[in-house]
């Protein structure tokens, strides 16, 4: 059996240094500030060991509905303030578990005083699956921009 997965590709770039845009990605007091799909949801979870074999846990809530989003995953590779390379795992049994044993690998570029964010995220198992992330990683991207690196 040939098993297909999908790749998606984003790239951002953000008006503050490196260092500066890794820390949001690593420490959970700054990851509650933005960690979230959507602009006015929250971020009411971040739990972090940021190390090789480290896990981490990350939940974001719709404050209309009051549902929840909760993914986890493992630490693969860990090089501040470059990159970070984890696994992706949706709790519960989510309509995205299309996503389960997936790997995001994040680039931290700098960029003259800017940092340009390269995000993949590999091994999602379907077109469907891709779409839901990309819509979900644009907006998690904003919300760093809005709510952490100003802009």
């Amino acid at each position: 059996m040939n098993v297909q997965s999908e790749q998606l590709k984003l790239e951002r770039t953000f008006a503050a240094p490196r260092e500066e845009v890794f820390r949001a990605w690593t420490d959970p007091e700054v990851l509650r500030r933005w960690w979230a799909a959507q602009p006015a949801w929250e971020s009411p979870l971040a739990e972090t060991d940021v190390r090789v074999g480290g896990r981490y846990r990350l939940s974001m809530r719709d404050p209309d509905s009051g549902d929840e989003h909760t993914v986890g995953g493992e630490y693969v590779e860990v090089v501040p303030p470059e990159r970070l390379v984890y696994t992706w795992t949706w709790e519960a049994t989510d309509e995205d578990s299309a996503s389960a044993g997936s790997v995001v690998t994040v680039e931290f570029r700098e960029d003259g005083e800017d940092t340009t964010v390269v995000l993949t995220h590999d091994g999602i198992a379907d077109e469907r699956s891709r779409e839901n992330h990309a819509h979900g990683w644009s907006g998690c991207l904003d919300n760093l921009g809005a709510r952490v690196l100003g802009g």
